[in-house]
């Protein structure tokens, strides 16, 4: 797909302030710091558009990013970063939890799951909770370039365990050092989104 434009539409720290809009979105949610702002970059094609903050676990918006003024991608808070307080993650759930139920322009949701790691309960918590309401998932490993491309596979297999995935090819390895399978990731995006644009970025 040709990026031609990107815009960040809207930074919304409360439901009011989510964009109206005809556009069909696909939600990125992840744990703090498993590189959800490195994906969208590299998505889209630019360097440090999507910003991540220097303290994990304080980013307390959902970001929506225009791509082609056809698709929203948007960008939700991380779960599960221990030192934030019991109230401001009651805070930050109660916001992702009233746009995954209530958004009708969401298509789809992309899970990120470190690589390098099994999954965590608030992962497979997440991943369950995706499925219990009928989305369409897209799981990406992410980091793959931090372990041996020998050792992927295992892995990916070990993440598809702890979710319950037992076709490991819905699990797709990531590395924004690598650009690995971007464009893999765009074609899964589109068919959500049921688009029909396949080029490849220029």
């Amino acid at each position: 797909m040709k990026i031609k434009s990107v815009e960040l539409l809207m930074t919304a720290g409360n439901a009011t302030q989510f964009p109206v809009t005809d556009y069909p979105e696909i939600a990125f949610v992840g744990r703090s710091n498993v590189g959800k702002s490195s994906l969208l970059n590299t998505l889209i094609n630019r360097k440090n558009y999507a910003r991540t903050s220097r303290q994990p676990g304080k980013t307390q918006t959902i970001n929506f990013y225009s791509v082609n003024e056809t698709k929203m991608l948007v960008d939700l808070p991380g779960y599960g970063y221990a030192k934030t307080s019991k109230r401001e993650r009651e805070a930050w759930g109660r916001l992702i939890e009233s746009y995954l139920r209530n958004r009708k322009q969401l298509k789809g949701i992309v899970q990120l799951i470190d690589i390098r790691h099994v999954p965590g309960k608030n992962d497979v918590d997440m991943f369950n909770w995706i499925n219990h309401f009928g989305y369409d998932c897209i799981v990406i490993a992410t980091k793959a370039d931090k372990i041996s491309k020998g050792r992927r596979q295992k892995h990916i297999a070990d993440v598809g365990k702890a979710l319950g995935i037992s076709d490991h090819r819905k699990i797709i390895p990531f590395s924004s050092v690598e650009r690995l399978n971007r464009d893999q990731i765009w074609d899964n995006l589109n068919i959500l989104t049921e688009t029909t644009d396949h080029s490849i970025i220029e």
